[in-house]
């Protein structure tokens, strides 16, 4: 050891007694809170001043402006603990603002790096103390690392909202005239039925529908807050450990890597290369690069584009500039509207306006009619007289002809196709979160269901992401076992440097009998733990004993990272480089045997290695060499790239997960290309896809099904269009080369979903029409760039997606057959039965009970349909199939005929077919009608298949509404007859409903047996705009 490093050591016990000594004479008795608090500041503050002046003589030595020990600052922070208890506010204050403000001013008065270590109870090596009682003291000193988010809408908001609406203005004003007129001509105590009725009525289809827009507002709330639960690697008490970003605290110490976000704001400690994007904060699209000097400053929410570093925490929640940010955007209204809503509203547009001819000619029919004096009064009495008719009668009269009309309206607007879509989709966004899938973006889980072509990663996804070392080669020699032994010791020490020193993963041991807990990537964990276990590493006394001058981190396009290091004893600077065999290969005119001897490379050593690389890729094996040169030190920030000598080769065995086989052949049965994208070598990425299924192992690779990513990328525009469909696998492939074959496969009208979990990754998750991110290994730049996450990171769960992608889509679809149904059937009967008789059968209230059958409780019972294995047996939907198919059309159209045929009957030959008066009559239509619908809704549960009730015992919510429909049906005729002008059936006027409503089963039987073809029927097609 140097004399002056003695001499720093020396110095600590000298500051540290002045401390205590100055502790020890400033203490009096403190009788009082204000005076415990002066004291505790002055020790703060005096405690300063002993850091500032071992700061300036460690400077003096050291020649660095702001590093201080941390052997000097250690013992300061154990011997004063207590000030954790009353900070100082100004203090806190100029804290926040220092780094928000960037000020190197700030940062120098307080001493430097270290200083504000000190102040904030920190160690820098170590982090703070991860006791509860430690962690409770912070968080209620420093705050929490949250900032306060709007509330989710409520119930009244929903509710004010539903009253909004034209139509149901429109009907409360009928109702509260038709109860006005109804008491002054029949008394409070028989008049108010009628108003009292709608108001009942439209006050029920309000409450439903608000509470189904409350369940889906709650839904999206808890989402979103789950969404936004980062994980953050921190070290505490010395341990590195993974916590939810909430739980960051003033103090701790954060390991930053490509594609992290920053969870607070703090300065940089140590790291190399640490460029950051802060354009989330102000906008500019300039990267901005961290050093400890002059710009140490890192901000919350920031993401890391480059390099790696360790950061302390300084401040949290609203006290970051990000939190301040957050903390005043009001959320206002955010609703999302997918792709598939707006053609929905779209749809709902072009109903309504026939609706609303359909009402408006019913309105003009009926006015006619009754000022023409044709309309009777249920005593048989002409109903309008001139010169005789009393004004209220008239009023009253034009206000129950406004009623109908606005009523069907209400009945021909399909509300529900909106609410459909929402509640499918707050339905399946909740299971698939179940199913390890959570949806960013809720257009995503439409569109997914469109998808015909997946491009997917390899590690992690295909594989279970559990690298283990399975070969090592030094040199032309392959090492079986007792790795140790077999290499020379200078060998050995060179992979301690090679592996230890050029890694951003950790190895931490809690106790020296322990095993030792690593983190990192899955790669760099596999080598790690290979070299602390078989080449005995201790990962801590390397560094102690070298010095890192420069770090290249691993960049995606090179695929390798390099390090430059000083050894401390002799003074001499090593290089090493590590990364995908072939690429160091071409970087060596070397290589190294177990006795230490550099020999030459020439080309016959080079092709027997290059055999041996892809005799390991074959056995599906990602192969990893590691390259070493010393060099004389030069301050140029560029790694030597050539004339290395090779150390050895590792090949790291991750199998594939035992599920995915099964998981591609049940998408390739469903019309959906898989493709394998990997940044492997060619014969590894083959291997790995033929296992996987992706590609068929009883014949040889057709030509062109396995590219490399730079043959790709050097096709031309034509020859990428015309083979991009045949590739299969692309090996050796760069972010630029994914973001390629997504730009080519968009072009020729797929519909494209990509896996992805680098920040590289991002330009294609964002051009793909689905972007689908890794919850585990990605970063939370590929997370912010997706739009769903696949929580475990494995392939399954992208089938899984797809399902239920394919079930909404579905789902929609059965629901909008259902729907038009009823509307093509109700119009009809209300028209003809207007125009011919001057009335029409299914009064105001009945036709809202209908309209609440069909727009919400329909929506519930046919959106909540789980995915059916026939479901993925289908091909593709792809772009521009018509929302209404032909299938639809063949299923809507003869239910619709049939009930308006047999309710017409039942209109003008009803009386006297059941030797019934006209209100029985009336009231046998009504409920004929409610019940097909609950029959036919049966029929909607699915379009293709002859058996609707397959499954039906596993969807007990369908059940429950049919079941909650009919009771009330029952109630709405037997018990509820003033309400809603209905009189009581007899059992055989009941069964006669029942017979004629369950015809619609066979019906439907029959017609599933009639082919259509492709082509449209009707020109009118919505088309698919993702």
């Amino acid at each position: 050891m140097s004399s002056s490093s003695s001499h720093n050591l020396n110095a600590t016990p000298l500051i540290v007694d002045i401390a205590n000594t100055f502790t020890r004479l400033t203490s009096p008795p403190l009788t009082s809170p204000k005076q415990r608090w002066r004291f505790a500041y002055t020790k703060i503050y005096s405690g300063r001043v002993f850091v500032s002046l071992a700061k300036e003589i460690v400077s003096k030595r050291n020649h660095n402006q702001f590093l201080l020990r941390d052997d000097i600052i250690e013992p300061l922070v154990h011997c004063n603990n207590s000030f954790l208890a009353v900070p100082h506010d100004a203090d806190k204050s100029k804290l926040v603002n220092m780094v928000k403000d960037k000020s190197l001013d700030s940062l120098a008065s307080f001493g430097g790096v270290e200083a504000v270590a000190y102040v904030i109870g920190t160690v820098p090596s170590k982090g703070i103390d991860d006791k509860e009682e430690e962690i409770a003291k912070r968080r209620d000193i420093f705050g929490s690392n949250t900032y306060p988010r709007p509330p989710p809408k409520g119930l009244l908001h929903f509710v004010l909202e539903a009253f909004n609406d034209t139509t149901i203005i429109i009907l409360l004003v009928c109702a509260g005239l038709s109860l006005g007129f109804g008491i002054k001509q029949h008394g409070a105590g028989e008049g108010w039925y009628e108003g009292g009725s709608i108001f009942v009525a439209v006050l029920l289809v309000v409450v439903v529908s608000s509470v189904s827009n409350l369940r889906q507002e709650r839904q999206f709330h808890k989402l979103s807050k789950i969404s936004s639960d980062i994980k953050v690697d921190v070290v505490r008490n010395g341990r590195p450990q993974q916590i939810s970003i909430f739980d960051v605290l003033v103090g701790d110490i954060v390991s930053l890597k490509i594609g992290d976000q920053v969870p607070a704001d703090g300065l940089f400690i140590s790291g190399h290369a640490l460029h950051v994007d802060e354009s989330s904060m102000t906008g500019e699209s300039d990267h901005v690069e961290i050093e400890p000097l002059n710009s140490p400053f890192l901000l919350s929410g920031a993401k890391v584009v480059d390099g790696y570093a360790t950061m302390m925490v300084t401040s949290v929640g609203t006290n970051t500039a990000w939190g301040q940010l957050m903390s005043t955007v009001s959320r206002g209204d955010t609703e999302e509207r997918t792709p598939l809503q707006a053609r929905l509203d779209s749809l709902t547009t072009s109903i309504g306006k026939v609706g609303l001819s359909v009402a408006l000619l019913v309105f003009v029919v009926m006015l006619i009619r009754y000022f023409t004096g044709n309309t009777s009064s249920e005593d048989g009495y002409t109903e309008f007289k001139k010169g005789s008719t009393d004004l209220s009668d008239v009023f009253n009269a034009v206000v129950k002809i406004i009623a109908v009309a606005v009523t069907i309206v209400v009945v021909a607007i399909p509300e529900g196709l909106p609410l459909a879509v929402t509640l499918t989709l707050a339905y399946s966004m909740k299971r698939m979160m179940a199913d390890q899938a959570m949806v960013r973006k809720l257009s995503a889980c439409e569109t997914m269901g469109s998808a015909t072509v997946i491009c997917t990663d390899k590690t992690g996804t295909l594989t279970l992401n559990e690298m283990r070392v399975n070969k090592f080669w030094l040199g032309l020699e392959n090492i079986i076992e007792n790795y140790s032994n077999a290499m020379a010791k200078r060998v050995v020490e060179l992979f301690h440097q090679g592996i230890g020193l050029n890694t951003t993963g950790s190895v931490y041991k809690p106790l020296p009998e322990s095993g030792p807990e690593i983190s990192g990537s899955p790669t760099e964990k596999a080598i790690l733990l290979w070299a602390v276990s078989d080449l005995s590493m201790d990962m801590d006394g390397l560094k102690q004993k070298h010095e890192i001058i420069h770090v290249e981190t691993f960049n995606s396009e090179k695929k390798r990272s390099g390090v430059a290091v000083r050894k401390k004893s002799d003074n001499t600077v090593h290089v090493h480089w590590k990364g995908a065999a072939e690429m160091i290969l071409a970087m060596c005119s070397n290589y190294i045997d177990c006795n230490g001897t550099e020999k030459s490379l020439g080309e016959k050593e080079r092709d027997e290695i290059e055999k041996i690389i892809q005799g390991m890729a074959a056995s599906s094996l990602r192969c990893i060499a590691f390259a070493h040169i010393e060099i004389d030190y030069s301050d140029d920030k560029v790694l030597r790239e050539d004339g290395l000598t090779l150390l050895g080769i590792v090949g790291l065995k991750d199998p594939c997960r035992p599920e995915v086989k099964k998981a591609v052949e049940t998408c390739k049965y469903a019309g959906v290309d898989i493709k394998m994208i990997t940044g492997d070598n060619l014969f590894t990425a083959k291997a790995i896809a033929t296992e996987c299924g992706i590609l068929d192992l009883s014949d040889d690779v057709a030509k062109g099904q396995v590219v490399e990513g730079e043959e790709f990328r050097n096709y031309t525009e034509e020859e990428r269009m015309e083979k991009v469909d045949d590739i299969r696998v692309m090996a050796r492939s760069s972010p630029l080369d994914k973001h390629l074959m997504v730009q080519c496969l968009r072009k020729k009208g797929h519909v494209v979903a990509v896996t992805g979990d680098g920040t590289n990754d991002a330009p294609a998750l964002k051009e793909a029409d689905i972007g689908l991110s890794m919850g585990i290994q990605g970063t939370e730049v590929a997370k912010e760039s997706s739009d769903i996450v696949i929580l475990d990171d494995n392939f399954n769960s992208v089938a899984t997606v797809l399902r239920w992608g394919r079930c909404v889509y579905n789902n929609i679809q059965k629901f909008i057959q259902f729907q038009l149904t009823v509307n093509v059937a109700a119009l009809v009967i209300n028209f003809i039965a207007a125009v011919s008789a001057g009335d029409v059968p299914l009064t105001t209230v009945q036709l809202l009970w209908v309209n609440l059958i069909m727009d919400t409780l329909g929506a519930l019972a046919l959106a909540t349909e789980r995915p059916t294995k026939e479901l993925m047996e289908k091909r593709p939907v792809g772009r521009t199939e018509p929302l209404i198919t032909n299938i639809m059309w063949r299923n809507l159209l003869p239910q619709a005929l049939y009930q308006i045929a047999v309710l017409l009957v039942f209109q003008f030959k009803g009386k006297a077919i059941f030797n019934v008066d006209e209100k029985v009559k009336n009231t046998l239509i009504f409920n004929t009608f409610v019940l097909c619908q609950v029959f036919n809704e049966f029929n909607s549960r699915s379009m293709e298949k002859q058996n609707v009730f397959r499954g039906i015992h596993k969807n007990h919510l369908f059940l429950g509404i049919v079941g909650i429909t009919i009771v009330l049906q029952i109630a709405m005729v037997e018990f509820l007859r003033k309400f809603a002008d209905t009189e009581r059936l007899t059992w055989i006027q009941w069964g006669y409903c029942v017979l004629f409503a369950a015809f619609s089963w066979p019906l439907a039987w029959f017609v599933k047996f009639i082919p259509v073809s492709d082509k449209p029927f009707f020109s009118f097609k919505i088309k698919r705009s993702f």
